[in-house]
C-alpha cells in the first residue's frame, strides 16, 4: 500500500533560480523538483538541457515566466568532451555504437579544424532533438526508427578552443565553445570528428554560461534541498535579471497606471527594441516595451497583484 502523497501549499513566488542542473535529470524534472521545494504556483524554464548535460539552467517563477522566452535568444558557453573514433546513433553516450574508425590526427589538423568551425557555419539539427517537424519533435521520429529530412541552419561559433586529451586506447577532445542560440554541441562534436576523418560522439557536456548568467551564480539541487524556505527564496534573482541589456525607462504614477492598462505613452525616448519599464512610486518593474517614433509601446506586462507580491517580498 502506497503512503499518501504530501499536499504542498502553493504560494506566489517571483524570480529566477540559476540551477546547476545535475547529470541524468531532464530539465523539466529539475524544474518540477525546484517548484516543489519553493512551493511555487507557477514555473517555467528558458530552454532545455539534455539529461546527460549539466550546468547553467535558469528557472523562472511567477512573473519571471513572462520574460523567459527572451532568454532563448541568449548566447551560450559550453565545455564538452568528444570521444574520437566512435560514432553513436544519438551523437552522445546514450546511443548505440554505429561505427568505429582508427584515430590518426595531428596537432595541426586539430588547429585547422578549430579554425574551420569558428564563425558562421551551417549545421543540420540532430534527429535526437526537440526541434519539431510537422508538429512532432524529431526525437519522436527517431524513437520510431524514422529518419526525416532536416534543413541545415546557420549558426555562429564565436570562439572554439580544442584540446587533445590522450587516453588509454584512444583520444578525446575537450571543446570550449561560445556560440549563438540554436547550436547543437552534439552535432558540432560529430562534425569535428568527421572533419578529422574518424568520427566522434560526446561523452560529457556542461553549460557554463547563458547570456549574462554563469556557473558562479548557480546553486545545486543538493544545496537547495538542504536549505530552509527563507534561504531558498534568498537565492532567487529578481525578475528583471532576465532583462539585462534592456534600456530602463521610469514612469511617474499617472503614466505608469495607463501603461499597465496597455496604453502607449509619448515621450522624448529614442527608438529602442528592448525597454524595461519601471514605476517611480513605488519603484517596481511594470513590464517590457519598445520605443518607436517617441511612443512607448507595451510588450509583456506584470499585473497589479504580481507587482504587489514582489514589493511585499522585498520588505
Amino acid at each position: 500500500m502506497h503512503a499518501p502523497r504530501t499536499r504542498v501549499s502553493r504560494r506566489p513566488v517571483h524570480g529566477v533560480l540559476l540551477l546547476d542542473k545535475p547529470l541524468g535529470l531532464s530539465s523539466n524534472d529539475a524544474l518540477q523538483k525546484c517548484k516543489w521545494l519553493l512551493r511555487a504556483e507557477k514555473a517555467g524554464h528558458t530552454g532545455t538541457l539534455d539529461p546527460l548535460a549539466t550546468g547553467v539552467l535558469p528557472l523562472c517563477f511567477g512573473a519571471a515566466t513572462k520574460f523567459s522566452q527572451l532568454h532563448l535568444d541568449a548566447d551560450k558557453c559550453y565545455v564538452a568532451v568528444a570521444r574520437l573514433g566512435v560514432k553513436t546513433s544519438t551523437g552522445d553516450a546514450e546511443g548505440e555504437v554505429i561505427a568505429e574508425r582508427p584515430v590518426q590526427i595531428t596537432a595541426q589538423q586539430v588547429a585547422e579544424v578549430a579554425q574551420r568551425f569558428t564563425g558562421r557555419i551551417r549545421q543540420v539539427p540532430p534527429m535526437h532533438s526537440a526541434l519539431k517537424k510537422d508538429g512532432r519533435a524529431l526525437y519522436e521520429y527517431a524513437r520510431a526508427g524514422i529518419e526525416v529530412e532536416r534543413e541545415a541552419r546557420e549558426i555562429e561559433i564565436y570562439a572554439l578552443a580544442i584540446e587533445c586529451l590522450p587516453r588509454e586506447g584512444g583520444m578525446d577532445l575537450r571543446l570550449e565553445v561560445r556560440c549563438s542560440k540554436g547550436t547543437y554541441i552534439r552535432t558540432l562534436g560529430e562534425d569535428i570528428g568527421e572533419a578529422l576523418g574518424c568520427g566522434a560522439h560526446l561523452v560529457s557536456l556542461r553549460r557554463t554560461a547563458t547570456g549574462a548568467f554563469d556557473l558562479s551564480q548557480c546553486v545545486t539541487l543538493q544545496a537547495l534541498e538542504a536549505m530552509d524556505e527563507d534561504a531558498r527564496l534568498s537565492v532567487l534573482l529578481p525578475v528583471d535579471s532576465l532583462l539585462a541589456g534592456h534600456e530602463a525607462v521610469t514612469l511617474a504614477a499617472d503614466d505608469a497606471g495607463r501603461f499597465l492598462s496597455g496604453l502607449r505613452r509619448r515621450g522624448s525616448w529614442k527608438d529602442n527594441a528592448q525597454v524595461a519599464v519601471y514605476g517611480q512610486q513605488p519603484a517596481a518593474l511594470l513590464g517590457t516595451a519598445h520605443v518607436k517614433a517617441g511612443e512607448l509601446i507595451p510588450g509583456r506586462l506584470l499585473n497589479p497583484a504580481e507587482i504587489e507580491q514582489i514589493l511585499e517580498s522585498e520588505t
